[in-house]
């Protein structure tokens, strides 16, 4: 199975870009998007329920924002899951930020974590929804259930994450505090596995994000803030885990999972 995790950007934006036309070419298994901006009213039959080059059509799923134009999840899904429902808890459900899929051999979750803002702002707010999402995965886990849980986490874990560890210590993304909640979810010795650090343990420059500014795609100055990771016992069905620097569409990129659920 191929599950890709993509923050778009806005979905109405990327499909201007070509987003319909990659996914059809793509045609993975499952596609998460994060940073929709928008509600299923406001889009063409094409983002509803598109259809792979071979013939396949998905069924979409979606977590919009209250406010108009912000944030949302969404799933495009060849396989209808057994159930679809966010987080339920209302902060982080009024903002579309969690959505998490039932597919009976294991648990899809898929989340758009908020940027801490400058001065950490959000700081608290953030680190709550990954509290609340540890504590999800631990539910899960208790369960003896099997997890995936994907998209734009909106931290940089370790100095080799990000192009300029020095210069960003003191910036979201890359705070203390943020890094802390990284490792205890996901790293050495922790119940989750960050499945491209797994395959890629210090390989450098493989980057999901780049702002528009400054021509920091073409110079690669750019940070890993998108991630696929599972519980332990998962792993091993994980086959690859890839970072699709070469799509273009949006500021992220897309980050590809190659996974045998069945177990």
């Amino acid at each position: 199975m191929n599950i890709v995790s993509w923050n778009v950007n806005g979905v109405r934006a990327a499909e201007k870009k070509g987003f319909a036309e990659w996914l059809a070419e793509e045609e993975p298994d499952i596609l998460c998007v994060q940073e929709t901006k928008a509600e299923p009213g406001q889009l063409s039959g094409g983002l509803i329920n598109p259809a792979g080059k071979s013939g396949a059509v998905y069924k979409s799923f979606w977590a919009s924002a209250k406010k108009k134009g912000y944030s949302g999840t969404a799933i495009y899904t060849k396989t209808e899951p057994l159930d679809v429902r966010p987080l339920g808890v209302k902060e982080f459900d009024d903002e579309g930020r969690v959505l998490q899929a039932d597919y009976g051999d294991f648990a899809l979750i898929w989340a758009y974590f908020p940027n801490s803002r400058d001065g950490g702002s959000r700081l608290s707010y953030q680190l709550d929804l990954c509290a609340a999402i540890l504590e999800r995965c631990a539910a899960l886990g208790a369960e003896g259930r099997d997890f995936i849980l994907c998209g734009d986490y909106n931290i940089a874990h370790r100095p080799v994450d990000l192009a300029r560890p020095a210069d960003n210590e003191k910036n979201a993304g890359f705070l203390p505090e943020e890094r802390a909640w990284m490792e205890v979810f996901a790293g050495s010795g922790a119940a989750h596995v960050d499945t491209f650090r797994h395959f890629y343990p210090d390989e450098p420059g493989k980057y999901t994000w780049w702002s528009y500014r400054f021509k920091a795609r073409e110079k690669n100055i750019g940070w890993r803030i998108d991630y696929f990771c599972v519980n332990l016992r998962l792993m091993p069905n994980v086959k690859s885990s890839v970072i699709m620097a070469e799509v273009k569409g949006s500021d992220h990129c897309p980050v590809k999972l190659a996974v045998d659920c069945a177990r």
